[in-house]
């Protein structure tokens, strides 16, 4: 097993969100204010909007910078062909991941909003108070929750994502001796992917002409999901295999993205449904309710898979 160390400074890519939900909800506040009220008022109130959203980033701010470690494990003189990779830390969120995909569209509907509003302020149109409120408010609503977006201790993290590294050790323990298999226990991934942007940046000639599965929320519920980074025959033959339901595509941040970039294939393999979103980040996500049902059925059929294909 080797080491990886690299540099981490909370919120790490987090604070791409934060400083677009805090610009976002700045703005949708003050053009509501500035639409609705008289000057003074609405520069009092915009005041006071921009003294409570700079408090809110202060308290989104994660500590000082600290040290991330990547775990590589790989069998004497063997050339991988395969790796199988899975995050090993967890965060908490004061919001459930359902809800920030929710606070995503209502950030998307809020941005188009404020830029039709201001297309038709500049074209004359003169508006009343109902329409300004619905061209604001998802912008306000949005923007405030992506603010709020930010890393705690509050989740144990059972469902993510402890259950995707018991399944990579369930798919190791299953598979013949002597395959070229590696696996990857990632770090940082809460903090926006830095584990495996290290290893995709520092290590690259460890993934090249590689396969990389990459697991991440294995639920007992709900339906196996391939999102595939970068298809190949390998990556067809697991999915295939898991009877899962392929997509290149999903708003959901995971490593696969990162480890896509120097792989020769590349998929992200996840389980679950509507209501294993609103468990993720919170302090619900406890071993309590999972049986390991999912991780069990995933990993036995990705092992014959990579069994079938690998001899």
């Amino acid at each position: 097993m080797l080491e990886q160390q690299f540099p981490v400074s909370p919120p790490g890519r987090l604070a791409g969100p934060l400083y677009a939900g805090g610009a976002l909800a700045w703005v949708a506040i003050v053009s509501a204010l500035l639409l609705m009220l008289p000057p003074f008022v609405a520069a009092l109130g915009a005041a006071v909007a921009t003294a409570v959203i700079t408090l809110a980033w202060r308290a989104a701010r994660g500590a000082g910078p600290t040290t991330g470690v990547n775990l590589i494990g790989v069998r004497p003189r063997a050339r991988v062909a395969v790796w199988l990779a899975a995050h090993y830390d967890s965060k908490g969120q004061p919001i459930s991941m359902a809800l920030r995909i929710v606070a995503v569209a209502l950030a998307l509907v809020g941005a188009v909003g404020l830029l039709v509003l201001g297309v038709g302020r500049l074209a004359g149109a003169g508006w009343d108070l109902s329409t300004n409120l619905v061209l604001t408010l998802p912008g306000i609503v949005g923007g405030l929750l992506l603010l709020g977006n930010r890393a705690t201790n509050s989740s144990p993290g059972a469902l993510d994502n402890a259950t995707a590294l018991v399944t990579v050790l369930g798919i190791v323990d299953r598979l013949p001796h002597g395959l070229p298999v590696g696996v990857l226990f990632l770090d940082a991934e809460e903090y926006g992917l830095l584990g495996a942007s290290a290893i995709a940046r520092e290590r690259a000639n460890l993934l090249a002409d590689t396969a990389v599965l990459n697991f991440d929320g294995i639920d007992d519920r709900g339906a196996v999901v391939s999102i595939e980074h970068r298809p190949g025959p390998i990556v067809a033959a697991v999915g295939v295999a898991l009877g899962s339901r392929r997509h290149r595509l999903l708003p959901i941040v995971v490593d696969g993205w990162a480890l896509a970039r120097p792989a020769r294939e590349c998929v992200t393999v996840m389980r679950g449904d509507w209501r294993t979103t609103t468990i993720v980040h919170t302090p619900r996500d406890t071993a309590a309710r999972l049986s390991l049902e999912g991780c069990e059925l995933v990993a036995a059929r990705a092992a014959d898979a990579l069994a079938r294909a690998l001899t």
